[in-house]
């Protein structure tokens, strides 16, 4: 990314304040990779190129990447920003994902088994079913 850093002396105190102005190269890097990050994974659904089980899982790195570029190239989320707290504001939110993520794929993966098991079968007094009709 290309920051352009500008150095400005308060005379009260003698701190000193990073400015970071970005330029429209910025923004348009950050929108070209957010449609490159858009598409790849559309290609893949409407093309079945990939078994659904794996496209799911790709999907969803694909938009753990995105989240990151967005928030560097809009939010402007880097080290040098606010004195590194962007950062660690960054570091929270990609654990976050993580967690969001890892929660998703794992309720998605036991829905179907946890929400209507053995479904007219014999089964079904086992999981406290019993003739509701």
């Amino acid at each position: 990314m290309s920051d352009h850093i500008h150095h400005h002396e308060h005379d009260h105190d003698g701190h000193t304040s990073f400015v970071t102005h970005y330029s429209i190269k910025d923004y348009a890097i950050g929108f070209v990779l957010s449609l490159i990050l858009t598409a790849i994974p559309f290609w893949l659904v409407m093309g079945h190129v990939l078994p659904p089980e794996t496209t799911k899982y790709v999907i969803m790195g694909f938009a753990a990447v995105q989240f990151v570029v967005q928030m560097i190239y809009f939010l402007h989320m880097n080290s040098k920003s606010e004195g590194g707290w962007n950062m660690m504001a960054l570091l929270l939110t990609v654990v976050l994902l993580v967690i969001v993520l890892a929660g998703s794929i794992w309720v998605m993966a036991h829905m179907n088994a946890n929400m209507m098991p053995a479904m007219g079968g014999a089964s079904d007094t086992t999981h406290g079913m019993h003739d509701m009709q």
